[in-house]
This record gives structure tokens, sequence and C-alpha cells, in this order.
């Protein structure tokens, strides 16, 4: 057997690795910080407008209200509820009917079922989590999740 593989050409290998994966991870990093701006939706997070303070108030309740306790967003959180990414395109690029839905929660859930409880929220915060909702269904999230039902 030759003895071509000494530790010199081994500490070579290593180093030219090291050197060709930084790279590539610095490439695609970069990468990444041109795609984002092009998928994210931001200009309608304008916080000085009152669709924008709507949105943050949402997301404040939704966060408050531990949501994410049970749904998922965008692929994170429990898997105990359905996915709320694209919640908005499920009842008919609808507000009203999103509001609808959290509205109509029965008071002590549906027995022997697990079931969203009633929160009673005023028609002012089930606006907010609606276009909280509504803001997060019109990220491109390279068609996630994979199905209408979430």
């Amino acid at each position: 057997m030759s003895q071509a593989f000494t530790k010199e050409v081994a500490r070579n290998i290593f180093y030219g690795g090291t050197a060709f994966f930084f790279l590539l991870f610095l490439a695609l990093t970069f990468d990444t910080h041109l795609e984002l701006p092009k998928r994210d939706n931001r200009q309608v997070l304008d916080p000085s407008t009152e669709l924008g303070q709507k949105i943050a108030a949402g997301k404040m309740l939704w966060e408050e209200n531990n949501c994410l306790g049970c749904h998922t967003l965008l692929g994170e959180g429990a898997y105990y509820a359905p996915e709320l990414g694209n919640v908005y395109v499920r009842y008919n690029n609808s507000t009203m009917g999103i509001m609808a839905f959290i509205k109509s929660r029965p008071k002590d859930g549906i027995p022997g079922r697990r079931s969203m409880p009633q929160f009673n929220f005023t028609d002012e915060e089930l606006e907010a989590i609606a276009e909280f909702l509504k803001y997060v269904s019109g990220i491109d999230t390279n068609d996630w999740p994979p199905n209408i039902q979430g």
C-alpha cells in the first residue's frame, strides 16, 4: 500500500475543506439575506398606520393567549391544532370568517373532543387577530403549509 496519504496531505485536505465550506456558508448566508426581503410583506406592517397597529395588537394577543401552545404558525409551534399560516385563505380571504369562527367557540368546549376555548375577545381584539392572520398569510413561504387544511 502506498504511503501517499501522509499527515501533511490530511492536514491540507482538512484546511481546504474547511475553507471551502466556510466560503459556501458565507455565500448561502448572503443569498438568504438578499432573498428574504422579496418574500416578506413588510410594506403592510407600517406601525404608523391604523392597519399596522391592528396587526401589532393581533400579534400581542396571539402571544398573550399562547396560541402557539396549540397551533403552528409558519411551521413553528405545537401540532395540537391546525396550522394558521393559511387560515385567511381557508376562510375565503375573509377576516369576517376568522372572527366568526373564534367568536362561535362554545363556552365549555365540545364534550369528548379537543376544541379551542372561548377567549371572549372584544370585536376590536377579534379584528386585530384576524388582521394579524391575514398579514401572516401574505408571507411567501414556498407553499407552506403543503395543503389548504394546514
